[in-house]
């Protein structure tokens, strides 16, 4: 049976238009007229077979065949660029100074790290690893280059995906039955801490805070214990720990905004090739795959 040829150009059309959010913003990022864009994806979805991509009036989403075309999209892209880079591109050097919270490190920037490495190998990478809220100054203030954080407002930064936000209890020890509920929360201003005492609040659940840690480790402590129920990242919950959903109506616990997770940069690190190249790493990584690296 002879498949269909995918040609990279039309791969690249899907990653930009995903990316940038229409047709008219990706047009000028592959340097191509709107209608020679528009074109590129009719080609792609004739050889598919099927959309990949639904045009309304002010929106596009992807079909469930777009989706899982899109995450093997950029792999190529990416390995068609280490591969240019590897013959053709320029030695990088230098220095990266990226901060990333605990919960966002193993599941999402290890990927990234992972391909960088294999292309920029002269690259020195200074890692930090803190809450969001501790995060975001120092980029302001030009302490770290780039980071990867659960953004504090819409401007901040450029939206990578959201994180879901979940209630996470230890199932032998059922701490969400005690009255009033015993939670585990991160430090004082820490944007997961809000958004568990506020929603208890609002649906004015009884509870006691029991214990305070500024790191998941300590988080993951109070929970493992049966100490307390706390709010998690969804992707940093261990399997052995229970998401407290459809619980019986009276230990019901609220609903949570889920996170935007955006990369951001600082301004000083602007002239920098090595972390332009880290910065385009983390969002061909990342972006547009609702979570799950591509």
């Amino acid at each position: 049976m002879k498949y269909p040829d995918f040609q990279i150009d039309w791969l690249r059309a899907l990653a930009a238009v995903v990316d940038a959010g229409s047709l008219s913003a990706a047009a000028p990022l592959l340097h191509r007229s709107q209608s020679a864009v528009s074109m590129q994806l009719k080609k792609l979805e004739a050889a598919l077979g099927q959309s990949v991509l639904l045009r309304g009036p002010r929106h596009l989403e992807l079909t469930l065949a777009g989706t899982e075309l899109l995450a093997y999209a950029r792999r190529m892209l990416d390995l068609q660029s280490q591969a240019h880079d590897a013959l053709f591109g320029p030695q990088l050097a230098g220095r990266v100074r990226l901060g990333v919270p605990d919960d966002y490190a193993s599941r999402y920037l290890t990927p990234v790290l992972s391909s960088f490495a294999q292309r920029y190998k002269g690259v020195e990478i200074e890692l930090t690893c803190e809450q969001s809220t501790a995060l975001i100054p120092k980029i302001s203030r030009g302490e770290l280059d780039l980071a990867l954080v659960s953004r504090d407002k819409p401007s901040r930064g450029h939206l990578l995906f959201q994180e879901p936000l979940v209630w996470v209890g230890a199932p032998q020890y059922e701490a969400w039955r005690r009255a009033p509920l015993p939670i585990a929360v991160y430090e004082e201003g820490s944007m997961a801490r809000m958004a568990a005492l506020s929603s208890l609040a609002a649906r004015r659940r009884a509870y006691r805070v029991v214990y305070h840690s500024s790191s998941l480790a300590g988080q993951l402590a109070a929970v493992e214990s049966g100490l307390a129920v706390a709010v998690f990242t969804r992707c940093s919950v261990p399997p052995h720990l229970q998401i407290l959903q459809n619980l019986p109506a009276e230990f019901q616990l609220p609903a949570l905004r889920a996170m935007d997770v955006a990369a951001l940069r600082s301004k000083v690190s602007l002239r920098s090739a090595a972390v332009d190249a880290m910065y385009e790493q983390m969002l061909s990584t990342l972006a547009g795959t609702g979570g799950r690296p591509a």
